[in-house]
Order: C-alpha cells, then structure tokens, then sequence
C-alpha cells in the first residue's frame, strides 16, 4: 500500500502553517481509540486569514481562463486517481469505515474533479434579442465570490470534493472547513489541489476548535459570499440564520430520514440487494441512507428472513482488514448514540431479529442490527439513525405507505422496489429531491443532488452544482 504522510497543518495563501496559538487536537482513530495525528487549532484570526488570502486571490482566479481551471481539476483527478489506495487508507484511519466503503469513496470523490474540470468550459449564457425590439440581452455568469465550505465526518472525501470541485471551476476562491474528527482527508485532498498547479490562496483549509465563534466571524467578513453546508438541519438552521445577516449565498444539504419501499409485487433478490446498498453503504452513517424500510405484508416475513441472513454475513472489525464489511463508527460517542436509539426502540415495543448491542472493547464497533415490529411514528422511525440498524415496518395499502413515507419533515431521499410501472407512480407521489427506482445507490456526479423540505436548499453535482457558485448578471445593449 502506499502509505501517505499524514498532513495536520492549516493551509492559508498558498503555505502549510500551525495555527496561531500553537495548539493541536488530537485526531482518533475509531477502530482502536489510538491518536494518529494531531492536527493545528486554527484561531479566529487564522480563519479570518484565511478568508483574506481567498479575497486576495479573487480577482486573479476569477480572471483565469475556463480552460486552465477545467485542467488544473483534471491534473488533481489524476492525482487521486494514481493515489487511490492510499486515499482511501487515511479515510479508513480516522474515520474508521471498512476498507470497501473508502475505495468505493475515493472513486466517487474524485469523479467530481473530473465532472466538473468539464463543466468549467460550459458555463451557459444568453445573448437574444428583447421582444420590443429596442435592446439585446445578455445573460452572463460570474463567479459568486469567496466561498466557505463546511463539510461532515462522514464521507470526508466526497462531500469536500463535492463542493471544491464547482467552486473552483466557476472561478471561486474558498476556505474549507472539514469536521475535526476526519481533517486528515481534507488536508490530503487540498495538498493534492496544491500539486495540481493550484494558485496560492485560491483553497485555504481551517480546522478552528471551538467550531461557531470561528465561523460566526468568517461569515461576518465582508468578502464571503457564499456559504455551502452539509450536516444536521439543526446546525443548519443556525447558519442560515447567520447567513441573513450578510444576505449570504447559502447551499445547505441537511439531514433526512429516507424511507425504502417494498411493494406488492416486488422483485425480492432486487429488493434485498437494493436494500443492503442503501442501508449498509459507509456503515449507515450517511443521511441518504434508508432509515425506514416498509414492507408490504405479502412480502414481510420473507423479505426480513433473507435481509436477516444477508446482515448476519457481514463481518465486522477495522477497516485496513480488508475482508471486513463494516468497520467502526466514528466515534464511541456516535455509537452509544445508536445503541441508545435502539434501546429506545426496544422499550416502546421493536423486537431484535439480529444484533442490538454494541460490541465490548475500546473500538466504536456496532454490530449490523436488525429490528422488526416497529410501529410507524415511534421515535427510531423519526430519528436518523446514522448507524447499520435496519427497522422494518410492514404495510398493506399504497395510500398508506406513501402516507407514512412523507410523513416527516425531510425530503432528502427515497426508494422504491416494485414492478416498474407501479414504483414509478409511486415515486412520483414521494416527497423527495431523489428517488431510486429499483436500485439502492443513486449519487453519481453527473447527477443533481439535494432535497425537499428541511432536508436543504439547492443542489450539488450535475449541471447544476456549478450554477450554486455562478451570479447571473444581464446586460443590455442597443439592438
């Protein structure tokens, strides 16, 4: 394996530095509880540095030509791709997801670079004559400005890569501020950027320990524009609220709380399979996984039979061994938070089929998990469980299951197994910005990605993921 050296510095205009006060936080790895690195505290004046070394860049990257961005994402798309064992080996590390999960991660991330290292050249725009007859319009789009990235532990490859990628290629300058339990990735990833021919302070990457009153400032400043933010709709509901006070830009991907459909005439080995994917993908902890499985009664007691058995098969233990299906969840204090939730569920009347207690020793291991007699509207049907526990609830009618599927405040994501005529309709009925017809993995970067409701605003990846970065200005001339 070729084994990279971990980088645990702040990145500011273009330099690796400590941060101003000379403190660390220690970086854990889950599977063992071991420190593996410990990574710069950045201060409120180091993040502000930052965002000045991104304002100073500005106008100069917003001046390069689409081209020689779109070819300085292309070069990192290499790079990653050349890299990719020992990419997925640092997520592995301090994240603490089984080995499998982090390839398929590293792929996937990288994939952005290259999506959007096209995108750059094809920036729309308009130019037509007005109805009147008395002027031309014109529609150009221009680079929003300064733009602060805040991304989760969960996947901390894709889902920076998912926002550097459009911001860079639109001609945005950025600081990027990962989740403390996983900065290793974001340093690797921005490091890679540098060697890709990166101008200095066109990415800076901030790690600051307490996170808000950094941000608070950050946002304060005057030159950032734009906010892009993926995590819990509880935080994201107080950055919007921040981001009101500077009419800023906002981005949000936030939590959800997807249900899977099984209906009546569904494909069983289909079903399963797709279930499997979009439950047990990075151990759960990811908010497009399925959080409620509805079962159509024909179906039920087969259906958890074999979905029992196929979670019974998975191995469990840390993520560098790579025969293991499910690594570490990323911390002890994530895991007990899923062991409580089961706890919860057992307590107002769910019956463990498999699993159910966290596995003993220093590591955050949580067995796959398997509940069944789960009522609609119970807490662990409203919660977003972020853990390999599988809840299963059976149906009998459409009209009900649609019904229980939008019961809830999120709209991120749904899935629907069933003859295909009738998972269609049924889909369309979902209250979702996504929904996966017979198939349990959907993101794809050539994709629009986002949801309904509070589970966020706007849209990442596709056509569309660049236009979050683009300010659409219209010029008239004379006809």
């Amino acid at each position: 394996m070729d084994t990279k050296p971990l980088i645990a510095d702040l990145f500011i205009a273009g330099a690796w530095r400590e941060g101003s006060s000379g403190d660390r936080f220690p970086v854990i790895d889950p599977a063992d509880g071991s420190v593996i690195a410990q990574f710069a505290v950045a201060s409120e004046q180091d993040c502000l540095d930052a965002v000045n070394a991104a304002e100073q860049a500005a106008p100069g990257w917003a001046a390069t030509s689409p081209r020689t961005r779109g070819e300085i994402l292309r070069s990192a798309f290499e790079i990653l791709t050349r890299e990719k064992e020992a990419f997925a080996e640092i997520m592995v590390r301090e994240n603490g997801k089984a080995w499998g999960d982090a390839m398929a991660e590293a792929g996937y991330s990288t994939e952005f670079f290259r999506w959007f290292a096209e995108e750059a050249v094809r920036i729309p725009g308009e130019f037509r004559l007005a109805p009147g007859g008395d002027k031309r319009i014109i529609v150009t789009h221009e680079p929003i400005g300064v733009s602060l990235l805040i991304t989760p532990w969960n996947f901390p490859a894709a889902m920076a890569t998912r926002k550097l990628a459009p911001a860079l290629a639109a001609g945005c300058t950025v600081v990027l501020k990962p989740a403390s339990e996983t900065p290793l990735t974001a340093a690797y990833v921005v490091d890679v950027l540098r060697r890709a021919g990166l101008p200095a302070g066109v990415v800076n990457l901030v790690t600051p320990v307490p996170t808000g009153p950094a941000v608070t400032a950050m946002l304060r400043h005057g030159a950032v524009r734009k906010l892009s933010f993926t995590g819990s709709t509880e935080v994201g509901r107080v950055l919007l609220a921040q981001a009101s006070e500077s009419i800023i830009n906002t981005s949000m991907e936030l939590g959800g709380n997807a249900p899977l459909i099984v209906l009546k005439g569904a494909d069983l080995d289909v079903a399963l399979e797709g279930t499997m994917a979009a439950k047990m993908r990075n151990g759960g902890s990811a908010c497009t996984s399925a959080n409620r499985i509805y079962v159509h009664r024909s179906l039920h007691d087969a259906f958890v039979e074999e979905l029992r058995t196929r979670l019974a098969a998975m191995t469990t233990g840390p993520g560098l061994v790579r025969e293991n299906k499910l690594g570490a969840l990323v911390s002890v204090k994530e895991r007990d938070k899923v062991a409580a939730l089961v706890d919860q569920a057992v307590s107002e009347g769910a019956q463990v089929a498999l699993g159910g207690r966290a596995i003993p020793g220093s590591g955050a291991f949580y067995p796959p998990t398997l509940l069944t007699g789960v009522e609609h509207g119970t807490t662990i049907t409203r919660t977003e469980i972020f853990g390999p526990v599988a809840v299963v609830v059976p149906f009998d009618e459409i009209d009900e299951v649609v019904e229980m599927a939008n019961d809830t405040d999120f709209g991120l994501i749904a899935y629907v197994f069933g003859e295909d005529g009738e998972a269609l309709r049924v889909a369309q009925r979902i209250q979702a910005g996504m929904v996966g017809v017979n198939r349990g993995v959907l993101s794809d970067p050539a994709a629009p990605f986002g949801g309904m409701k509070q589970s966020g605003l706007g849209r990442e990846g596709g056509s569309h993921g660049i236009l979050e970065f683009l300010e659409e200005k219209y010029i008239a001339t004379s006809a």
